[in-house]
C-alpha cells in the first residue's frame, strides 16, 4: 500500500512537471545604449586622458572588476572644484586628517569603485573607476 501511494505521488509529480509550460528565456538585448548630454562628463574624460598619458591606472577587484584612473594637477583641481556644490548639497564631502575628499556619490562602505577627488594641502588628485568585465583580469 505504501509503495503504491509513493508511486502514485511520484507519478503525479512527474506528470505535473511534464505539463508545465517551458520557462521562457528572454534573450539578451544588444540594442546600443542611448546617451544624453552630460555637462560634467568632460571632467571624467580629462582626468582619464591625463591618467592614460601618465600611465596612472590599474585594476582592482572586490566582487566586481574595475580599472581605476588617477589624475592630478589641473584636471584634478577643476574636478575637485566642480564637486564643491554637489558635495555641499549631498553632504558627501569628508575630511580625514589632512585630506578633503569629495566623492561623486555618498560613500556607504569604502571608496572601492567610487569616483572621487581629494585635496591634500595644495595637491589635488582624482580617482575615476571604470567597471569592467572579467576580461581585464586575464
Amino acid at each position: 500500500m505504501i509503495r503504491s501511494a509513493t508511486a502514485l505521488c511520484a507519478s503525479i509529480a512527474v506528470s505535473a512537471c511534464a505539463s508545465m509550460p517551458a520557462a521562457s528565456v528572454t534573450p539578451p538585448d544588444f540594442t546600443p545604449i542611448t546617451t544624453t548630454s552630460a555637462p560634467h562628463a568632460a571632467l571624467y574624460a580629462d582626468c582619464i586622458a591625463q591618467a592614460v598619458a601618465a600611465d596612472r591606472y590599474g585594476r582592482a577587484y572586490d566582487e566586481v572588476h574595475v580599472v581605476v584612473f588617477t589624475c592630478d594637477g589641473r584636471p584634478a583641481r577643476v574636478f575637485f572644484d566642480a564637486l564643491a556644490d554637489w558635495s555641499a548639497r549631498t553632504g558627501s564631502e569628508v575630511v580625514v586628517g589632512d585630506r578633503t575628499i569629495r566623492p561623486t556619490t555618498r560613500i556607504e562602505r569604502d571608496l572601492f569603485a567610487a569616483d572621487y577627488c581629494e585635496r591634500r594641502e595644495a595637491a589635488y588628485s582624482c580617482a575615476v573607476s571604470l567597471r569592467t568585465g572579467e576580461f581585464v583580469a586575464e
